[in-house]
């Protein structure tokens, strides 16, 4: 007989002997349960955005199935996870292109309830350039899927939910080969250079249960007309909540401001149904503020039939904020608490028209000491946010070289000419503006956000500077979100080297290069070198903006190597004019307010700037703001 022994006749077996399968027993007096078989139990860990998307088709199949706009409405609001809602858009329209014309007016009309209320402008434009950029896959299960998408686009222009920009921006960033491409020049072609193209775009999906967007706006002018004529408030609120379209009522307001203007006898009715649609929640805040900022945008079209609807429109905020049917948020929004944007004031209008002209020069000389010259002549120190806007806003419109000479330039501007506090509410009023700026620049929050980190990264603002900015923004918008994704750049490990590199390196990286050669034109002065000679390799640099630098690494070398002969250096740069009292002053400052971080390094570095900062103001060198705030210059 064979057995599987191990070690023969007289052994206890295998050390692990796994043959056989053991036995139990339970009432044995040595039976452990620990020693029971057992079965490993999975877990699967939920993705959030997998939950979301099961939710939405639940939710857009049950839409199709009964027709109502509010109730799809309110489930999506219940869903929250907004930063999902471009994938909502997507599954909607990707949903009904494999429908019939019933589901894709469906679709399109629920788009427009959603608008403003709850999913934002952005989010739908991003939506729809995710299905732009699956179009070659929609193609493969939707034979028409290219003409189909072009309509959908074509129909939220129409129906004024999709910027028309949005085709060419798109079209900028999508591969030539692209069915994605191919939808946007059906579109513009085939649709929304057609003839009557609103029309035909509004009926294309003929025998829809619902009226069109054209059909609603005809419906509200009519009721609107009527009731200036009548009077009768109750009748009109009793019309507009028959319409059964509480997402469109922003185009009651707009067209009711309208009406006021066009035909001022009847102004204090309209203001008067406007007032009373509020109070009854029949037009809510959201809307009510949409249709102002609607007035807004097309005041200056306006104007060319109504002379002085800008006047007429300007008196009619703050009395509509004072009686309460207008949330103050309106000039937020609008940018009437920050920018200067009455047009009327020549002054703004003209320093934008030179600011434009002077950006386009920088964008092509990249002279910074000359636009610093232009923007000095100008003489309207007042308007520096406004400039910071601008300048960022067309760089962001164009290539990476402009991103990064725009942010060269702020580390010109400031101390210069710019003060922390105009950088701030430059980038305030940027980020107030980031859901339009979105409109136009399909990737605006994000190149945003490296605006803000690289500032950062250059010293013009500091790490607290983003707080402040986030806390003077409307809490979760578009804005507050770019702060906190600035934030999370900052604080990301190599941060410096990775957001210096973000634009590709070009002009930004002379800032970097100009650190490397400082630091060995100081060292080689330090050790026996010529002021003189150090005097040329600074001038040689070329970057007057940038002397803070030299300023701070010349006193932090004096403490570390104890060689006072750093001050001489410094005293001729200044004598000549080389560095500024602006430069010299934010040299300084940086010293000062790093001592922290120094002293953990230079023990005395305290003691040793106490006395530099005598001879400094010994010799002139620092600004009087220097000693009396302690604020950075």
């Amino acid at each position: 007989m064979v057995t599987d022994g191990a070690g023969g006749k007289g052994t206890w077996g295998k050390l692990l002997d796994t043959d056989g399968d053991p036995h139990l027993d339970r009432n044995d007096p040595n039976y452990d349960s620990g020693e029971e078989p057992y079965q490993l139990v999975g877990c699967t860990i939920s993705d959030p955005l997998d939950e979301y998307k099961k939710a939405v088709v639940s939710l857009i199949e049950e839409y199709f199935s009964t027709g109502d706009v509010d109730v799809a409405a309110s489930d999506l609001r219940e869903l929250g996870s907004n930063e999902y809602h471009p994938y909502f858009v997507k599954r909607l329209v990707s949903m009904a292109m494999d429908r019939h014309d019933k589901e894709k007016e469906m679709a399109s009309v629920l788009l427009s309830a959603l608008y403003a209320d709850v999913v934002t402008s952005a989010e739908i434009s991003q939506g729809f350039f995710m299905l732009l950029e699956a179009a070659d896959d929609l193609a493969v299960d939707i034979l028409d899927a290219v003409d189909i998408l072009a309509l959908f686009i074509a129909r939220a222009v129409v129906d004024d939910i999709l910027p028309p920009a949005f085709l060419n921006r798109a079209a900028k960033i999508l591969p030539e080969s692209s069915k994605g491409l191919q939808v946007l020049h059906t579109a513009e072609k085939s649709y929304l250079s057609a003839p009557h193209h609103a029309e035909l775009v509004e009926k294309k999906w003929g025998g829809s249960t619902h009226i069109t967007v054209e059909e609603v706006k005809k419906k509200i002018t009519d009721l609107l007309r009527e009731y200036v004529e009548s009077g009768d408030t109750a009748e009109a609120c009793r019309c507009i909540r028959e319409l059964g379209v509480s997402f469109f009522h922003h185009e009651v307001v707009k067209r009711a401001l309208v009406l006021a203007m066009e035909i001022q006898s009847g102004e204090p009715l309209v203001l008067k149904l406007l007032k009373e649609a509020a109070e009854e929640g029949l037009i809510s805040s959201s809307q009510m503020v949409k249709g102002f900022g609607r007035m807004a945008e097309s005041l200056d079209d306006l104007s060319l039939d109504i002379p002085s609807a800008k006047a007429l429109f300007h008196s009619l905020v703050p009395k509509a904020i004072s009686e309460g049917w207008l949330d103050s948020s309106f000039l937020k929004s609008s940018g009437e608490a920050g920018e200067p944007s009455d047009e009327d004031d020549e002054k703004v209008k003209h320093f934008k028209e030179e600011a434009v002209t002077i950006i386009h020069e920088y964008f092509l000389s990249d002279d910074i000491p000359e636009l610093i010259r232009s923007l000095e002549d100008l003489a309207a120190p007042q308007f520096n946010p406004v400039f910071l806007k601008k300048l960022i806003t067309l760089a962001m419109d164009r290539k990476n070289r402009e991103k990064e000479m725009a942010s060269v330039l702020l580390s010109a501007l400031h101390t210069e000419i710019f003060s922390t506090d105009d950088i701030v509410n430059g980038f305030v009023m940027l980020l107030e503006s980031a859901e339009d700026t979105a409109l136009d620049i399909l990737d605006a929050s994000n190149e945003l956000a490296l605006f803000l980190a690289r500032a950062v990264i250059d010293d013009v603002l500091a790490p607290l500077n983003l707080e402040e900015i986030g806390s003077r923004l409307v809490p979760n918008c578009t804005g507050a979100e770019t702060v906190h994704m600035a934030r999370s750049l900052v604080a990301a490990r190599h941060a410096g080297e990775r957001i210096l590199r973000c634009w590709g390196g070009g002009t930004g990286w002379a800032v970097e290069d100009a650190k490397d050669k400082i630091s060995k034109l100081l060292e080689e002065y330090e050790s026996g070198g010529v002021v003189g000679e150090a005097c040329q390799c600074i001038r040689d640099l070329g970057m007057p903006f940038f002397n803070h630098e030299v300023v701070k690494k010349a006193l932090v070398m004096a403490m570390e190597k104890k060689n006072d002969n750093m001050l001489d250096l410094l005293q001729e740069c200044f004598g000549e004019g080389l560095i500024t009292i602006n430069q010299m002053t934010k040299g300084f400052t940086r010293i000062r307010d790093g001592m922290e971080d120094l002293a953990l390094d230079i023990p005395n570095a305290e003691e040793k700037f106490g006395y530099y900062v005598e001879q400094g103001k010994k010799n002139g060198w620092l600004l009087p703001a220097f000693f009396t705030t302690g604020a950075e210059v």
